[in-house]
C-alpha cells in the first residue's frame, strides 16, 4: 500500500477545499437570487447593483471538509477551532442575511476566540523580547491572545469594502504561513501549514468569483471566518518561532504586525481619525484607505493590486530589516512609511479639490 507524503496530503486538502468552494459558489448565487438574499447598495458601499453575500458559506464547507478528512489525529487544537469557526459561522450568517446586533455578534466572536485561546491553548506566551518583555502572566496571555484575534478578526471584517481586498489580503498572509510552517519542518507544524493551505484555497476559489465585475462577497461569514484563521496562525507563527528549526526572526511580534500590515494598519488608522474627529471608534465611514483609492478614480480591481502590491512589500522590507533594527524602531518605521503612503490619496484629492476651487472661481 502505497503512503501519503505530508505534502501530497496539504496539497489534497488545498485541492479539497478549492474544488467544494468553486463548486459550491453558483449554486449559493442560484439560491440567493431566488430568494432574494442580497447586499443593498447605500451611500457607505462601494457597489451600485445588489450582490449575494453568502460566498462565506463555502468558503465555511470548503474549510471544514478539508480540515475533517485530512488533519491528523496530532492536531490536538482542531476540535475547538471547528467549535469556534461553527460559532462564526451562525454568527456572520445571521448577520448576512438579517443583521445582528453590534453587541451580540461581538459577545458571540469573543465566545469562540475563547474556546480557542483558553480551551484549545492557543495563545502567546510572552512578548518575545519586544520591549525588554520575554515571559508573561498566563491571565496577561489569554487577554492578550484573544485581543489580538478579535483585532485580527475585525480588520480583514473592515477591509472587505472593495471587490478581491479582503480574499487577495488573505491568500498572501495565510500562503506566507503556509511556507513558513512547512519550511521549519517538525511534523507538528505541518498542520498548520495545512490549515494556511487549505485558507488560502478557499480564497483563491471565492476570489475566482468576487474580482471585478463581483459576482458574490464573502459578507461577514466569510470575513470574519478567514479573520479567525489568520488569527490562529498569526498566533502560532509568534509563538512557534523562537523554537523554529529553519527560519527563526528576530522581532517576530514586529514581524507579524508587517505580514498583516494592510487589515491591522488600515484599523488602526481609521479608529484613530474617528477619535480625533471626535467619533466613536466604531462609527462607519469611508475613510479606509481603498475608499480613498476609490475616491481618486481608480478602479476596485486596481485598488486592490496596489494595497495588496504593498502589503508583499512590506513583508519583504521587514524580512530585510528584522536581521539588524530594533523591534520598536521597526515598528515607528512601518508606521511613519504606512501613514506617509496612506496620506498621499487624501493630499492629491484636497489638491484637485484646490484646483477645483480656483477654476470655479
Amino acid at each position: 500500500m502505497t503512503t501519503i507524503s505530508t505534502t501530497e496530503y496539504i496539497l489534497l486538502a488545498a485541492l479539497t477545499a478549492f474544488l467544494v468552494c468553486i463548486f459550491s459558489i453558483p449554486s449559493i448565487i442560484k439560491v440567493a437570487d431566488m430568494k432574494h438574499l442580497y447586499d443593498e447598495p447605500d451611500e457607505r458601499k462601494s457597489h451600485s447593483k445588489k450582490i449575494p453575500t453568502l460566498g462565506g458559506l463555502a468558503m465555511f464547507a470548503g474549510i471544514m471538509i478539508a480540515i475533517t478528512l485530512f488533519s491528523g489525529t496530532e492536531f490536538m487544537e482542531r476540535r475547538f477551532i471547528t467549535c469556534a469557526l461553527i460559532i462564526i459561522f451562525f454568527i456572520g450568517m445571521k448577520d448576512d442575511i438579517i443583521m445582528i446586533a453590534p453587541l451580540k455578534k461581538m459577545i458571540g466572536q469573543i465566545i469562540a476566540v475563547c474556546i480557542v485561546v483558553i480551551l484549545g491553548k492557543v495563545r502567546l506566551t510572552g512578548f518575545y523580547g519586544f520591549l525588554g518583555i520575554e515571559q508573561i502572566h498566563e491571565s496577561l496571555s489569554i487577554t492578550l491572545s484573544v485581543f489580538t484575534i478579535l483585532v485580527i478578526m475585525n480588520g480583514l471584517n473592515l477591509i472587505d469594502g472593495i471587490d478581491g481586498l479582503a480574499a487577495a489580503t488573505g491568500v498572501v498572509i495565510s500562503t506566507f504561513f503556509g511556507f513558513w510552517f512547512f519550511i521549519n519542518g517538525a511534523e507538528y507544524q505541518q498542520e498548520w501549514a495545512l490549515l494556511s493551505f487549505v485558507l488560502a484555497a478557499v480564497l483563491l476559489a471565492f476570489l475566482y468569483y468576487n474580482l471585478t465585475p463581483a459576482k458574490i462577497f464573502m459578507g461577514d461569514t466569510g470575513s470574519l471566518i478567514s479573520g479567525l484563521i489568520i488569527g490562529i496562525l498569526t498566533i502560532k507563527f509568534i509563538d512557534a518561532n523562537p523554537v523554529a528549526s529553519r527560519i527563526r526572526f528576530n522581532s517576530v511580534p514586529v514581524v507579524a504586525f508587517g505580514i498583516l500590515i494592510v487589515p491591522l494598519f488600515d484599523t488602526l488608522r481609521v479608529f484613530t481619525l474617528r477619535v480625533l474627529s471626535g467619533k466613536s471608534p466604531l462609527h462607519p465611514d469611508q475613510n479606509h484607505v481603498h475608499h480613498r483609492l476609490l475616491a481618486l478614480g481608480l478602479s476596485h480591481l486596481q485598488s486592490t493590486c496596489i494595497l495588496v502590491i504593498s502589503n508583499i512589500l512590506i513583508i519583504g522590507l521587514v524580512y530585510l530589516m528584522q536581521p539588524n533594527v530594533n523591534a520598536l524602531v521597526m515598528l515607528i518605521i512601518l508606521i511613519g512609511l504606512c501613514s506617509f503612503l496612506s496620506y498621499i490619496p487624501s493630499l492629491i484629492l484636497k489638491k484637485r479639490a484646490a484646483e477645483n476651487e480656483i477654476n470655479v472661481s
